[in-house]
C-alpha cells in the first residue's frame, strides 16, 4: 500500500525525481472520489493536496496513519489543523513558493480592468472598431489598496510601485515598526476603501474576515474602482459584488476564488451578462514555473518529514 497519495495534480517530474524508493499513488482525480481516496490513504503517511482535497473528520479518519500533509501551496482553509495536531500529522504549506505567480496576476488583471481594452475582443472579432468607447485608463498614478500586507501583497507592491502606483495596505497583524511598511503607506480599512482605485484582497479566509468586502464596504468605494480578489473565495459577498457591478457602483472585478468551488452553473449565475468582471478558475497562483517551485518546495518537506530530518 502507499506510503504517500498526492489526490491533486502537480510536477511529475518532481515526483520522478524525489519520491524514488517510495510508494506513491498520484492520481489528480482522487480529489473528485472520495472512497477510493479514502481507501488508498488507509497505510499511507502522507498526503499531499492542492486547495480542493477536504482534509478534515473522514478523510482522518481513513488515514490512520497520517504522519505528514503536504499542500501544494499556502491557503491552509481545506485543512483541519487542529485535528491534524491532534493526530500528530504535522502539515507543511508551500511557504513562498508561488508568491510571484500570484502578485503577476494581481498587476494583470488591474492593468485589464483599468485599460479595459479586453472587452474590445469581440467587438472587433465582428468587424466592429470601437476605439473611442474603449479608452481606458493607465494603472501609473493611481492607488492601490493591498488589504493584508502578507508575503504575496508586498510582492505586489514592488510591481505596483515599479508602475508607478501609489501603494497603500491595510494589516492589523503587522506591527508598526516592522521594516516591510516601507513599501506601503499603513492606512485603516475605510482609508483603504475609499481612497484606492484598485482593491486588491491578500486575507487568508477566517471568521474575520468573511464578506470583508460586503454591501457597506463597497458603498465606501470609488465608483470607478476595481476589485481583485487571488486570496480566497469568501472574503468577498458575490451577490453584493455583483449586483455593485451591474449598476456601476465599481467600475470592473477580476476574481480567481469563489465561495463556491468549482464555481458551479447555478453559483456562477449572478455573474452572467456583466462584461466588467474577470473569472478565473483559481489559477492565480498556478503558472508552469510556481508548479514547479510549489511541487519540489513540499516534496522535499514530506521526504524530510518521513525521514526524520
Amino acid at each position: 500500500m502507499a506510503d504517500i497519495v498526492i489526490s491533486e495534480f502537480m510536477d511529475e517530474t518532481a515526483i520522478e525525481e524525489l519520491l524514488a524508493g517510495f510508494d506513491v499513488v498520484y492520481d489528480p482525480t482522487l480529489v473528485d472520489d472520495t472512497a477510493r481516496l479514502h481507501a488508498a490513504l488507509s497505510d499511507a503517511r502522507a498526503l499531499i493536496v492542492r486547495n480542493r482535497t477536504q482534509v478534515r473528520g473522514p478523510l482522518l479518519e481513513a488515514a490512520p496513519n497520517l504522519l505528514a500533509v503536504g499542500r501544494l501551496g499556502v491557503g491552509l482553509d481545506n485543512i483541519d489543523l487542529d485535528a491534524c495536531k491532534a493526530r500528530n500529522a504535522e502539515v507543511f504549506p508551500a511557504t513562498g513558493a508561488n508568491d510571484v505567480a500570484v502578485a503577476e496576476y494581481v498587476i494583470a488583471a488591474a492593468m485589464m480592468l483599468v485599460r479595459g481594452a479586453f472587452l474590445s475582443s469581440s467587438a472587433v472579432a465582428a468587424g466592429d472598431w470601437p476605439r473611442g468607447a474603449l479608452m481606458g485608463g493607465e494603472v501609473s498614478g493611481r492607488t492601490i489598496g493591498l488589504i493584508g500586507f502578507g508575503a504575496i501583497a508586498r510582492e505586489t507592491a514592488v510591481r505596483a510601485d515599479a508602475l508607478g502606483m501609489r501603494v497603500i495596505a491595510f494589516d492589523p497583524y503587522l506591527p508598526e515598526d516592522s521594516p516591510h511598511w516601507r513599501a506601503a503607506k499603513k492606512v485603516t480599512l475605510e482609508g483603504l476603501l475609499s481612497t484606492s482605485d484598485i482593491v486588491s484582497l491578500h486575507t487568508p479566509l477566517t471568521d474575520e474576515t468573511r464578506h470583508l468586502i460586503n454591501a457597506d464596504s463597497i458603498r465606501k468605494m470609488k465608483e470607478d474602482a476595481v476589485v481583485i480578489n487571488a486570496a480566497r473565495g469568501g472574503v468577498i459577498e458575490e451577490i453584493a459584488l455583483a449586483a455593485a457591478l451591474r449598476e456601476g457602483r465599481l467600475a470592473g472585478a477580476a476574481l480567481d476564488v469563489f465561495e463556491t468551488e468549482p464555481l458551479t452553473k447555478d453559483a456562477g449565475a449572478i455573474f452572467d451578462g456583466l462584461k466588467n468582471v474577470i473569472l478565473t478558475p483559481h489559477i492565480a497562483g498556478v503558472t508552469k514555473e510556481s508548479n514547479v517551485r510549489v511541487s519540489r518546495v513540499t516534496l522535499k518537506n514530506i521526504v524530510n518529514a518521513l525521514s526524520g530530518s
